[in-house]
């Protein structure tokens, strides 16, 4: 589909990850503090349900909304073979910002995982 560098197509990749990444770190920073999940199913639901009157919650169910806009918006641009293995990208910002943000632990064996996914990133758009 692209036979030059399309602007456009890497902006839409840029906000799909940006909507989905604040969207995984919204959701976890809110459901870390409501909880664990009840036993029994018609609790599970009902538990899961009220979470959708948090509006925290509400802005990552929107991010998540507005991320597959933007992914939409891209693959009128981008081949798919070209812009899936940006979504990669993810696994490192949700990496750090989760560190940062919501002090979850960070392993050697989480670094280079996720720095094999990245290395693998680069050599697929090249």
């Amino acid at each position: 589909m692209q036979a030059r560098f399309d602007i456009a197509g890497h902006v839409y990749i840029a906000l799909t990850l940006l909507f989905t990444v604040y969207g995984q770190l919204v959701l976890k920073w809110q459901m870390s503090d409501v909880g664990p999940l009840p036993e029994g199913t018609f609790s599970k639901l009902q538990f899961l349900l009220l979470q959708f009157l948090n509006p925290w919650i509400m802005t990552g169910l929107a991010s998540a909304f507005l991320a597959s806009l933007a992914w939409m918006a891209a693959m009128t641009r981008l081949d798919l073979n070209y812009a899936y293995p940006f979504m990669s990208l993810a696994f490192l910002i949700v990496m750090a910002f989760s560190v940062l943000f919501l002090h979850e632990a960070l392993s050697l064996q989480r670094i280079v995982g996720t720095l094999l996914v990245v290395t693998g990133l680069v050599i697929m758009t090249r």
